[in-house]
């Protein structure tokens, strides 16, 4: 077993070391972000170095107002099991994920934390899964767990140790990776001018699984023959409320006299002191009563619902890279400490079924998200899909063109339309379609 896991890890590794170089950046707008370089402009725009675009290309692709869609030049040859991918003016892992690795960022507030992260997260990934052959712990742990007894020079003092699974140990090093690349922008802030941060979603195939790591806003679906299978969960004020509550209560010094952990579902004005008002706080799902005190008056910790929910009154997620400098307006209240860098990760094993090639992994950050729902993406996934060959390889770009498309929606005079005549996503729009059906595609694609 070990010897299986050392020969799946020492392969990926292998594949993530040796990617294509970055995408040069357009001409006047500086170079790129990257280490021993000594004092570097700030990241400048750059692309996917797999789409290899041209200097006008390239330019246009930086046009906020045009919206130029991009894809592979060819798709057949530059990109894994021939994933199709489309994207709007965003950043993405581009060096480095040669066969087994995908990874959208989506920055904000600056793009060097997205540039970095695109360019190193995968090497971090790379080095902890090495550690994670190299260790005799490890070594020892998967004796045991291939014979079922615990090695003589590991005697538990009380009772048996706990049995500590290889997905776990991949999901541990995954999450290690986030950890080490935030320290690393940590680091290097200042002298790479890194500023702002990113989301992060990314996807591993190691050893017949899917490893789907998110922190931020992103999100990542299966579609399985016509079934939905969430793949994450977004990582906001709201969805994380309770861990947010939690830790303020904990540390109150991080809310600078200036909020409250406690949740309400509006401003207390000072009339209302002493009255009662619904609250809630980080051990409630529900809502109750209580008597409103002079902390009440502060600002709430987190405020407002669904996609202009606030923490802080300053930012909309609230697990990603990077914002180690942000700070609420006006003050000098720091928001990192409530910022996880840690991902959520969930893992799909591909052994388990049998997939077709309308089976498909998509990867999207918010941008499509926000104007078009889990349901619809599926739609427009089996829509495109039918109209192609099976063995098509160019089949899955088509739908990560179409879902790009259909939510950035037509300039009219009126803005961005989506076909109902709603707004479409003003946001980045990046999308990975990366099929499952493995075993069914071509040679050169299953290396």
């Amino acid at each position: 077993m070990l010897l299986r896991v050392r020969a799946a890890v020492a392969q990926l590794a292998a594949g993530l070391g040796a990617g294509p170089g970055a995408q040069p950046p357009a001409e006047g707008r500086g170079g790129g972000a990257g280490a021993g370089r000594g004092s570097p402009p700030p990241a400048a725009f750059c692309r996917p170095a797999f789409l290899q675009l041209t200097p006008e290309e390239l330019r246009r692709a930086d046009d906020h107002t045009g919206r130029a869609v991009q894809s592979p030049r060819d798709g057949r040859r530059r990109l894994p099991w021939s994933t199709g991918y489309l994207s709007v003016l965003s950043l993405q892992g581009r060096k480095g994920f040669y066969f087994h690795y995908w990874a959208l960022f989506d920055g904000h507030a600056g793009s060097g934390a997205a540039v970095m992260a695109s360019e190193r997260l995968h090497l971090h990934i790379c080095e902890q899964l090495r550690e994670l052959t190299g260790s005799a712990d490890t070594n020892q742990m998967s004796n045991a767990e291939d014979c079922g007894e615990v090695p003589n020079d590991a005697v538990p003092r009380f009772h048996l140790e706990k049995a500590v699974s290889h997905e776990s140990l991949v999901i541990g090093a995954i999450e290690n990776a986030f950890k080490h690349m935030d320290e690393q922008i940590e680091r290097e802030r200042a002298s790479q001018h890194l500023p702002g941060g990113c989301c992060a979603l990314a996807a591993i195939y190691l050893m017949g699984k899917f490893y789907v790591a998110n922190a931020g806003d992103s999100r990542a679906i299966i579609i399985r023959n016509g079934e939905i299978i969430p793949m994450s969960r977004e990582f906001t004020p709201e969805t994380e409320r309770q861990r947010l509550q939690f830790l303020a209560l904990l540390r109150p010094e991080l809310l600078g006299k200036e909020f409250t952990h406690l949740e309400f579902p509006r401003r207390i004005q000072p009339k209302e002191l002493g009255k009662k008002m619904l609250y809630r706080d980080q051990n409630m799902n529900g809502w109750a009563y209580k008597k409103i005190e002079e902390d009440d008056l502060k600002f709430p910790l987190i405020f407002g619902e669904g996609k202009k929910a606030r923490m802080m009154a300053t930012i909309g997620v609230t697990r990603g890279l990077g914002d180690h400098d942000l700070k609420v307006f006006s003050s000098n209240i720091h928001i990192k400490p409530f910022l996880s860098c840690f991902p959520e990760v969930r893992v799909y094993d591909l052994t388990q079924y049998e997939h077709c090639p309308d089976d498909v992994l998509v990867l999207g950050t918010d941008g499509l998200w926000d104007v078009t729902n889990d349901e619809e993406v599926a739609g427009v996934v089996m829509e495109v899909l039918t109209s192609y060959e099976p063995n098509d390889p160019c089949r899955y770009t088509m739908v990560a063109q179409e879902l790009v498309v259909r939510s950035r929606g037509v300039l009219k005079e009126r803005g961005w339309r989506l076909a109902n005549d709603k707004l479409g996503s003003g946001d980045d729009i990046s999308v990975f379609v990366i099929p499952l059906d493995v075993n069914k595609l071509g040679a050169h694609n299953r290396k």
